[in-house]
């Protein structure tokens, strides 16, 4: 299952993420956690201290690596040099798996223990000084995308991304590869103003979307997020001092998080698990290609010197059992 959690900066969608994240690694339910936002948060929301945070490996470092290996044995790609992060996979091309190894993880996640499991941690990288004005952070969260595209993944296995702030990931089609996405919303009038961008960005792709409230003290709050956010709003997190201490430094055990914030993040649990039913691989290949033959005419064709669209392989969708895989 591929969980993305987007919302303004400050709403407390990294925060939610991690709570989410922890759920699973309580419950022994393998988990591949990114961190695909520009202010890279989430290694510390899940127990790692500033010096290992700031050491984890960065995804679009290693981008060479990782259209290398997902490339395969594809004769439809040429080189890695005409991968773009929309390059859907096909006949020959590698795919992942959520368990298991791979150099893309061997080179790029870290295992990091949670709730008495293990986590993989993935993290795009910050937005380092060399690329300012010569680079958006689009092409930094390319390394996640071509990911998103290349994994085939079960109902007891899961992928959680704490997307990027605001609505850039609209700028692709990364916003069309999960199974849900829990948009999280302060009860404020710009809390619920990206909510309102994804519901309109959304509705022609048939994205699940739901609205998860934080920071709501009192039924006022809650009253104005079910005006805004109608039969979207599927649960709320009130104050923490559980969060408070984490976020100090101090983690508790999950089990510790208050009674009702507890029961909300079992909701979210239920809606992420129910969306299983709801799977169709079809369009989710076909949205894939979609885009990458708009990437492709748009930019992609002029910057790699290559017909991109010849990158599309008619006959393949990608699947949850993947075909065996070329060595």
């Amino acid at each position: 299952m591929k969980i993305a959690f987007v919302g303004k900066g400050g709403s407390g969608k990294t925060t939610l993420s991690s709570l989410f994240i922890r759920q699973l690694a309580a419950r022994r339910i393998p988990v591949v956690a990114v961190d695909a936002d520009i202010n890279q948060h989430l290694g510390a929301a899940l127990g790692l201290d500033e010096a290992e945070t700031a050491a984890l490996p960065s995804l679009g470092a290693q981008l060479p690596l990782i259209k290398d290996y997902l490339r395969g044995t594809n004769p439809r790609i040429r080189s890695a040099e005409t991968m773009i992060k929309t390059t859907p996979p096909g006949e020959g091309s590698r795919l992942l798996r959520i368990t298991g190894d791979n150099p893309v993880y061997d080179s790029c996640a870290r295992t990091v223990p949670v709730e008495g499991g293990d986590v993989r941690l993935l993290a795009t990288g910050p937005f380092a000084e060399s690329d300012l004005g010569v680079a958006c952070y689009h092409s930094k969260t390319g390394a996640v995308e071509l990911c998103l595209n290349h994994l085939t993944d079960g109902r007891e296995e899961f992928m959680v991304v704490d997307m990027t702030a605001g609505s850039d990931s609209f700028a692709s089609g990364m916003f069309t590869r999960f199974d849900m996405t829990f948009l999280v919303a302060e009860p404020t009038r710009k809390g619920v103003s990206v909510y309102r961008q994804y519901k309109e960005y959304a509705r022609d792709f048939g994205v699940t979307l739901r609205v998860v409230g934080n920071k709501v003290q009192d039924a006022d709050d809650l009253d104005f997020l079910r005006a805004e956010a109608g039969d979207d709003l599927l649960a709320a997190f009130g104050h923490s001092d559980w969060v408070r201490a984490m976020e100090k430094g101090r983690p508790r055990p999950l089990a510790e998080l208050e009674e009702a914030n507890r029961k909300a993040l079992h909701t979210l649990w239920e809606s992420a698990d129910g969306a299983y039913e709801q799977r169709d691989w079809q369009r989710y290949t076909r949205q894939m290609v979609h885009f990458h033959l708009r990437n492709a005419e748009s930019w992609g064709n002029e910057k790699t010197g290559a017909d991109l669209a010849a990158q599309v392989d008619p006959a393949f969708v990608l699947r949850e059992e993947p075909a065996p895989q070329p060595v």
